[in-house]
């Protein structure tokens, strides 16, 4: 019998480290090829990490909240064979089954949760302590205003005393600042730009409710969206387009396209283009602020929401966007929304996002007021394309016709984006769309 060690595989360019969540297996157990073993969590998303052997793990090297750099040997698996241990230093990261939670195309929407929580989390340099602590912990810290002397207080209950997610979030739920004199005072307000100002009255559960826990990965939404609300000046912008050309286009090619490509040609490749070509015509759209100076994008990458039935929420990014043409969009579009849909994207997918677009009309909704996904400074919602009777003017006089018409609607930060911006930003969009080709070869 040899032995096999299953190390914590590469995940994407910036992530170093996660912490092991939850073990599948225990000691003793079959372990099947490419069967899932433990769990993870980053900043980013929660990970499964499956085995690429078969045979029965017969040591754990970890316990769950302790952190685990990327190479470390997580487990030791038994196996048949002549080799002594058997190691793997590299391991794709399309090995990791990404449990990635997604949500109805809502307004709300997580280009990187962990970027835009480092974006609006208030400014901390950690690196004067002594103690090891991991994205998240260091993440809840800044959020809560806790400096470096206090993190240091907590006793943690980790592996040699790391401080746990579990450690800090009962800390900050019991906390008390020191006062000047030293003794202690009740938590100081949160700084404005970072949370809410006022804090939510609790709710209490009545007789015969259900409570049901929010996920982690609920959690960091609900606090990535109090946030960004709390952080940016929201305006809204709404404008009606007439799509029939696009409509009728699109029912005329849609068919020949999937034979063709082997793809589906949706609405939502074709929105992406307009967006991006609207991104070119005013780049100023496609910045990042934070709080002192304009951080000008250089490539243009569209965050797209896709749908799942849990709830939660992530956000693919699309590449380079305005650099793809029709087919290679639908290709990428359909290629995320799938991956999306099995669990299956990676951390890079869902980072390095530059402006994000919401599909809110998936559900019959009409038009929406889409929560900015910081740190970006605007996000547009699609609404439902609709049949409605519609004036239609003409050189011998005007009548009601039938047209299929859809609402966009653009959230802005007017700290930096200016209502004209704003305006002419999604009047583009509009003229992109109402302009559609009839004629147009895919």
């Amino acid at each position: 019998m040899s032995k096999f060690e299953l190390k914590l595989p590469q995940m994407g360019e910036s992530v170093a480290e996660a912490t092991l969540t939850t073990w599948l297996k225990e000691v003793g157990d079959t372990i099947e090829m490419d069967e899932a073993v433990f769990e993870i969590a980053t900043d980013k998303v929660d990970s499964e990490v499956p085995s690429e052997v078969e045979g029965v793990l017969v040591e754990k090297l970890f316990n769950v909240d302790d952190i685990v750099q990327v190479g470390q040997t997580v487990a030791i698996i038994e196996i048949s064979g002549e080799a002594e241990v058997t190691t793997t230093t590299e391991t794709s990261a399309a090995a990791v089954e990404e449990k990635v939670e997604d949500t109805p195309e809502v307004a709300a929407i997580e280009s990187s949760i962990a970027v835009a929580k480092e974006t609006v989390a208030t400014s901390q340099d950690f690196s004067d302590s002594d103690k090891f602590y991991s994205p998240l912990v260091k993440n809840i810290a800044k959020e809560e205003g806790i400096a470096i002397a206090e993190l240091d207080a907590i006793t943690g209950t980790g592996k040699e005393g790391r401080v746990t997610k579990t450690d800090i979030l009962n800390y900050v739920e019991n906390r008390t600042a020191p006062s000047s004199n030293g003794s202690a005072a009740p938590k100081s307000a949160p700084a404005p730009q970072a949370t809410p100002a006022a804090k939510a009255a609790p709710v209490v559960a009545s007789a015969g409710d259900e409570v049901v826990p929010l996920s982690r990965m609920g959690k960091l939404i609900a606090q990535h969206m109090t946030a960004s609300i709390a952080t940016s000046a929201h305006v809204q912008s709404f404008i009606e387009v007439d799509v029939t050309n696009l409509v009728n286009w699109r029912n005329k090619n849609k068919n020949a396209f999937q034979q063709r490509e082997g793809e589906k040609l949706t609405f939502t490749p074709i929105f992406m283009e307009a967006v991006a070509f609207a991104i070119k015509k005013f780049p100023l759209i496609n910045i990042s602020f934070d709080g002192e100076s304009v951080i000008k994008k250089k490539n243009i990458n569209i965050g797209m929401a896709a749908a799942l039935p849990d709830g939660n929420l992530i956000v693919p990014v699309i590449k380079n966007a305005d650099q793809l043409n029709l087919v290679g969009m639908a290709k990428v579009v359909n290629d995320l929304a799938n991956r999306s849909r099995s669990n299956a994207l990676k951390p890079d997918d869902i980072q390095g996002g530059t402006y994000t677009v919401t599909n809110v009309g998936t559900f019959g909704s009409v038009f929406g007021t889409p929560i900015i996904n910081q740190p970006q400074v605007a996000i547009l919602a699609l609404g439902a394309i609709r049949k409605v009777p519609s004036v239609i003017e003409t050189p011998e006089g005007d009548f009601i016709g039938i047209r299929s018409k859809m609402f966009l609607s653009h959230s802005y930060d007017h700290r930096v984006v200016n209502g004209a911006l704003g305006g002419m930003f999604i009047k583009a969009v509009a003229d992109y769309l109402e302009a559609w080709d009839v004629n147009r070869e895919i």
